[in-house]
């Protein structure tokens, strides 16, 4: 039965782009060439999504994927047909295909849509032999609303520069892409990547926390993160938080300097390192110049956690902390480059550190680890890394304040050293937070690192 046929083609063909390794054409009898004659293509399934409808006849069903006539840039298909290692050349409209002749068959090949927005809108694939002659089938492209996944500081001023990440920012002179701010204000002077995937704008006045929308003629997206997000703040500098009405800094052993100068953002920040102090080149521990540490408690017994030491799970709901990130803006002077250690983003719950002395009840019944920095010296606390130096030996923010996202559920996996913790983290765990930079198992070069911090939050990530 020819369905039937096609259908065994086309697991063999599944079974080569789950990565089978092929052997290399001088061991294979049946080397790959590039047949004569027209390709014909009967049916296209879809392989990034899942069935969702089967027109099969129950006996001829031999794989999942939607039979579709329509898909979106970098939708993974399957063309079931004749002949069709007969294709020399493959095109979406005016967008050239990249073939990988590990995939194709007489009866079955698998391409995927090139990511490329067409100038020329065929809805057709062309099929084009090595005889440079041209077969057409009937598909739709079709491009979806923007996507948008991050943004370069969701703290920018109104009249600074900002940018959104993503993908399909696609300015129609008809239909214009706009950016609109919590408070429905628009952004300005939009510039779009030429890949589509980096969208510059000129911020508008907002004082409005909440998402951003983008809108394309194909659509709107709104943010899941927010513009200047309020949502679990944990440390602003600036502002008495809502539980206490205490404004949260420093509270351990050790004083960071909170500080606000011409490069500020909005008030207060924390900074780790100045200009007149060295960090190693292995990132040597210096908790009293490169470390922020908030303890929870206040050396009470019972500890009641009143005023300035509340628990950090007081401030933020830390339920379903695997869906959520820690957040902060960052900024690091050209002048003072980051080449060593990591950034070592640590929680710990009150049984393992607190302000104030070890073995004393608080009024939840707990029994407090006390005021040490034991708890986390080793690799069983769960902590993130963050060390963007490594990619090029150096890291700086160009004199401009930036977003860092560090999702908990995968970045909290390291220890102290940079092996994999062996310890695991509850949601009982973000009662306290240090930001340390400190060894994390990178070697760099001996710099004088100045980091900027400021707008510590606890979010939800997806």
């Amino acid at each position: 039965m020819k369905t039937a046929r096609y259908n065994r083609g086309l697991l063999l063909a599944l079974a080569a782009a789950a990565g089978l390794t092929l052997t290399s054409c001088k061991d294979e009898p049946d080397k790959y060439e590039v047949a004569d004659g027209t390709p014909t293509i009967n049916y296209i399934r879809c392989l990034s999504t899942e069935i969702v409808g089967n027109n099969d006849a129950a006996d001829t069903h031999y794989t999942n994927g939607e039979l579709v006539t329509s898909a979106s840039p970098q939708s993974l298909l399957c063309l079931v047909g004749e002949n069709l290692r007969s294709v020399y050349e493959m095109y979406f409209n005016d967008q050239k295909a990249i073939l990988n002749s590990s995939y194709i068959t007489d009866n079955t090949l698998i391409v995927t849509i090139p990511r490329g927005i067409p100038q020329e809108v065929s809805d057709k694939i062309y099929m084009i032999t090595e005889d440079k002659d041209t077969i057409t089938y009937d598909f739709s492209v079709v491009i979806p609303a923007p996507s948008v996944n991050s943004m370069s500081c969701e703290y920018a001023e109104a009249g600074s520069t900002a940018s959104v990440y993503g993908n399909y920012f696609i300015d129609d002179p008809n239909v214009p892409l706009t950016v609109t701010f919590p408070n429905g204000k628009q952004a300005t002077d939009l510039q779009i990547s030429g890949s589509y995937s980096t969208l510059s704008f000129t911020v508008p006045e907002c004082e409005v926390s909440g998402p951003i929308t983008v809108t394309s003629i194909y659509g709107s997206t709104t943010t899941s993160f927010y513009y200047k997000d309020t949502r679990g703040m944990l440390f602003d500098f600036d502002t008495p938080n809502a539980v206490t009405g205490v404004v949260l800094g420093n509270h351990g052993w050790h004083a960071r300097d909170i500080l606000t100068d011409e490069t500020a953002l909005s008030g207060n920040f924390v900074q780790l390192g100045d200009a007149a102090t060295t960090l190693s080149e292995t990132g040597g521990w210096n908790d009293s110049k490169y470390s922020f540490e908030y303890w929870p408690g206040n050396w009470a017994d019972p500890e009641t956690y009143q005023g300035d030491g509340v628990r950090l799970t007081s401030l933020a709901d830390f339920s379903k902390w695997e869906n959520m990130a820690i957040k902060f803006e960052m900024y690091i002077p050209s002048s003072n480059p980051w080449q060593a250690g990591a950034m070592q983003v640590i929680v710990g719950g009150v049984d393992k550190v607190s302000n104030g002395n070890a073995g004393v009840k608080d009024i939840d019944g707990n029994t407090l680890g006390g005021a040490n920095n034991t708890y986390f010296n080793n690799n069983e606390l769960p902590r993130a890394l963050y060390r963007p130096w490594t990619a090029t030996g150096s890291y700086d923010t160009g004199d401009q304040w930036v977003t860092v996202t560090i999702p908990i559920k995968s970045a909290f996996t390291y220890g102290m050293s940079g092996a994999a913790a062996t310890g695991s983290l509850t949601a009982d765990d973000f009662a306290s937070l240090i930001i340390f930079v400190c060894d994390g198992g990178v070697v760099g070069t001996e710099c004088q690192p100045i980091i900027k911090i400021d707008n510590i939050r606890a979010v939800p990530y997806n």
